[in-house]
């Protein structure tokens, strides 16, 4: 499934308002467009039409947003990976994958930053009984907290972690930059030294 995030596109949260929506087109075709000879892209001036018109329309946005919902909810396939699944590597590794879906929320919609173990769950593909324990680590740790809402969220601690791991591995910087419910190609080691930092 060939799916585009019009909203990571645009940098904007799936609740921002239409006013917010226009304010920040005007300012990406501005500087996107063709014409503009310091930052004229033209393939992403494109993207960017595509992105609002749909976005500034109220029935294929809701179309849109249903979606994006249903693709977001689906099991992340990097989760099925043997680095993830196999014994105290895979439980520092799932470690990892918490944080980053953490990280990944809270830096794609600061307002609703939280997840809930269930919906965790379904991205990873794991029982509830092994994500438990993982979340218990974490958050004796204090990499993630409790929310008034009852969901999970990272902790600045958490995410100068994740931070700091990010330059050294591939597959993280994919698991982070990448909307959750993309596929990603399996890789022999998901962190370097993860094992040090928070197993």
């Amino acid at each position: 499934m060939n799916f585009v995030d019009y909203y990571e596109m645009m940098q904007i949260s799936p609740n921002a308002q239409m006013d917010t929506i226009n304010r920040v087109y005007r300012m990406l075709a501005q500087r996107f467009h063709p014409d503009n000879p310091e930052s004229g892209d033209t393939e992403r001036f494109l993207k960017l039409q595509a992105a609002y018109a749909v976005l500034s329309n109220p029935e294929k946005k809701q179309e849109y947003d249903e979606d994006r919902r249903r693709f977001y909810d689906r099991p992340m396939e990097v989760f099925g990976m043997k680095e993830f699944t196999d014994g105290i590597e895979g439980e520092a590794n799932r470690r990892m994958g918490v944080l980053c879906l953490l990280y990944n929320k809270r830096r794609t919609a600061p307002e609703e930053a939280g997840m809930s173990i269930l919906h965790m769950e379904t991205l990873m593909s794991f029982p509830r009984e092994h994500l438990l324990f993982t979340i218990w680590y974490l958050r004796q740790k204090g990499l993630v907290e409790f929310n008034f809402n009852s969901e999970y969220e990272i902790t600045a601690e958490g995410i100068d972690l994740v931070e700091s791991k990010f330059p050294k591995s591939t597959v993280l910087q994919k698991l982070i930059s990448a909307p959750t419910g993309t596929k990603l190609k399996p890789a022999t080691v998901v962190l370097d030294g993860l094992r040090k930092s928070v197993g």
